[in-house]
């Protein structure tokens, strides 16, 4: 125990929690509802030579309660398990309304996203297609007793104007940044959307629209 790794992130620490209780914490799929304490618990369970804060602890578990996968699972009749799997009573209605919820809004921020997408992509093309450069004119042939200089047609002149992409705004100051907000994630010359899930000095987690949960450098990220 004395060369354990550290956990530096959430994932990681989500990672340990899944294999640790497995009965309880679920790392892909549809995960179960927790038992209410369960932070309590496993302050006393985690082993100390995990070196695992409490504020790690309490951010992992943000995250993996904020997740689509987990909020699908708080449902009507659904159990909340404790971290060995044990039920802990039924889901109050009040929670499962307040899933819903959070499940419609995150679902409406990331349709509304695509939708500013689309417009501007239709923009973007619009744009190109209207400063598109006119094709040249063809060479007349040379009239007898005309010199080459006047017969030579005048060549178009060359539009600079060139079309640029639309791109979005680079985040420069993560302080702006709430969990919760729709941003842009560059992969190569394009970008990908995703929603914030957590903001720490490592990165910015984010979930794609696809659900997959990524820690992403400040730089490679736009509103």
């Amino acid at each position: 125990m004395e060369n354990q790794p550290k956990l530096s992130s959430s994932k990681e620490v989500i990672a340990y929690l899944s294999q640790q209780f497995p009965s309880c914490f679920i790392a892909e799929g549809e995960a179960k509802p927790l038992k209410i304490g369960i932070f309590q618990d496993l302050v006393e369970r985690i082993p100390a030579e995990m070196s695992l804060s409490k504020t790690q602890l309490r951010s992992a578990l943000r995250v993996y309660t904020s997740s689509w996968r987990y909020l699908y699972g708080i449902k009507a009749g659904a159990t909340r398990v404790d971290l060995d799997g044990n039920a802990c009573g039924t889901l109050e209605e009040q929670h499962v309304e307040h899933a819903r919820q959070q499940l419609e809004e995150a679902k409406a921020r990331v349709a509304a996203h695509r939708a500013k997408q689309r417009s501007e992509a239709k923009a973007d093309e619009t744009n190109k297609t209207e400063r598109r450069p006119r094709k040249p004119t063809p060479r007349k042939p040379a009239t007898p007793g005309v010199t080459n200089a006047e017969s030579k047609p005048r060549k178009p002149k060359s539009d600079s104007r060139q079309p640029r992409a639309v791109e979005g705004k680079p985040v420069t100051d993560l302080s702006v940044l709430k969990v919760g907000q729709p941003i842009r994630v560059k992969a190569g010359l394009s970008a990908v959307e995703a929603t914030v899930l957590e903001i720490s000095k490592e990165g910015v987690r984010v979930q794609l629209a696809s659900g997959l949960a990524m820690i992403v450098r400040p730089e490679h990220l736009q509103f």
